[in-house]
């Protein structure tokens, strides 16, 4: 198969003015212009029209289960308020609703040109009975504030859901946060996660109240984990990042979410320790009002930095063209490429997928988005990181797909 589009953004260069790329089976076997790939390679041509083809966004932190709290819990005073206002809603909910939640969340995020999600799985064990239509890493939150996790148990589960359709993505494991995972709980998955060869991730340092309860053993998150009972005896003297770096070691196989609140001592920190990847999703972010995201110290000390959309509990929709728009203004200094890069490139790169995903390029996974374009070739990063509809066509795994908003 050959599809032809006015511009083809591969990542790897300047975008290829009426490119076309080959595919054969779910791989990418050429790319270059219309002319080029016509000539060397046979099959029928599908002539995809005025649109960029671009490689699938791939989503770096999400949680598809909490997508029926869409609109649902209104602004708080405090993030721990917030908490226990989504754990009420939680507490309402059956396992039916988490899986309508995941299933509308698979078509809601293919609309808007998603092919690959790491999603926080809080009920690994609805997996099996979910095969899901797009590329997956399932990452199984775990949390032993209420008691002991069965670490061995989650494992089964993911591997079920694997086995159930699950074979285009991949596995992980997430301990929530500090606040809700206990080292040991860090240092036992962290184990597992390194003899399974999965790959980890965390929330980490997302709001002030985080900060002020492990440095200064004080504020509302504080208080409120000392009232449901967690052991406070992490809490005082250290920053969210020296009392997890604490507990594990830090590396390119951990996915962080968030990372907003730190310190001059935590740049120093950073600067001398192993690079992992950083998660943002800008608006979560803005929704919390927290602290700015210190992006360019971050990428100046080496940090892969990917974009995600959070839960539908603290966002509008799963559309990483808005958090592109998002980041864009926030932080006005980033190019339109740098912007595309968080989505594609970086994103494939959190997720060890750096040669399979992320670019349009030989041998690569034939994952392809095509987004309308009117503009020229100097301007296509532009137009297409500004895009607000949903996208016409995509490939999966070689498949071609078709949407309408």
């Amino acid at each position: 198969m050959i599809f032809r589009a006015r511009f083809v953004v591969t990542m790897d260069g300047d975008p290829i003015e009426n490119g076309a790329v080959a595919i054969r089976g779910n791989r990418i076997s050429d790319v270059g212009t219309c002319a080029e790939i016509t000539k060397s390679n046979s099959g029928e041509v599908t002539d995809l029209g005025e649109v960029a083809l671009l490689p699938g966004l791939i989503n770096a932190h999400c949680h598809l289960d909490y997508g029926m709290l869409r609109g649902a819990i209104p602004p708080q005073s405090s993030f721990i308020r917030w908490i226990n206002e989504i754990n009420a809603a939680k507490g309402k909910l059956r396992p039916a609703d988490y899986q309508r939640a995941i299933s509308d969340g698979f078509a809601e995020a293919k609309n808007f040109g998603t092919t690959t999600i790491t999603n926080f799985a809080a009920f690994p064990e609805l997996l099996p009975q979910m095969p899901p239509p797009l590329r997956m890493w399932w990452f199984g939150e775990l949390i032993d504030i209420r008691g002991n996790v069965d670490v061995a148990g989650i494992l089964q589960d993911l591997r079920q859901g694997a086995d159930h359709g699950n074979s285009r993505g991949g596995l992980g494991l997430a301990p929530h946060a500090l606040y809700t995972a206990s080292c040991p709980l860090f240092k036992e998955v962290a184990k597992v996660a390194h003899h399974e060869g999965f790959l980890l991730s965390t929330h980490l340092a997302e709001s002030r109240e985080e900060m002020e309860m492990f440095r200064d053993a004080a504020g509302p998150m504080f208080d409120g984990m000392r009232a449901f009972g967690r052991p406070m005896h992490d809490c005082g003297g250290r920053t969210p990042l020296e009392v997890l770096s604490g507990c594990v070691k830090l590396d390119q196989r951990w996915i962080i979410a968030h990372l907003n609140e730190l310190t001059n001592d935590d740049f120093t920190r950073l600067g001398s320790a192993d690079r992992f990847n950083i998660a943002h999703c800008p608006r979560s972010h803005r929704c919390f009002g927290h602290s700015r995201f210190q992006f360019q110290k971050l990428r100046e000390l080496g940090y892969n930095i990917a974009l995600g959309t959070d839960s539908l509990a603290s966002n509008q929709n799963l559309s990483l063209f808005a958090e592109m728009r998002e980041f864009r203004r926030i932080q006005p200094g980033t190019s339109p490429r740098e912007l595309l890069r968080m989505v594609t490139v970086n994103a494939a790169v959190a997720l060890s997928q750096q040669d399979r995903l992320g670019r349009i390029r030989r041998g690569y996974l034939a994952d392809l988005i095509a987004v309308p374009v009117r503009r020229p070739a100097t301007e296509i990063y532009d137009e297409v990181t500004a895009y607000d509809e949903v996208v016409p066509w995509m490939l999966l795994d070689g498949n071609l797909q078709t949407f309408s908003a």
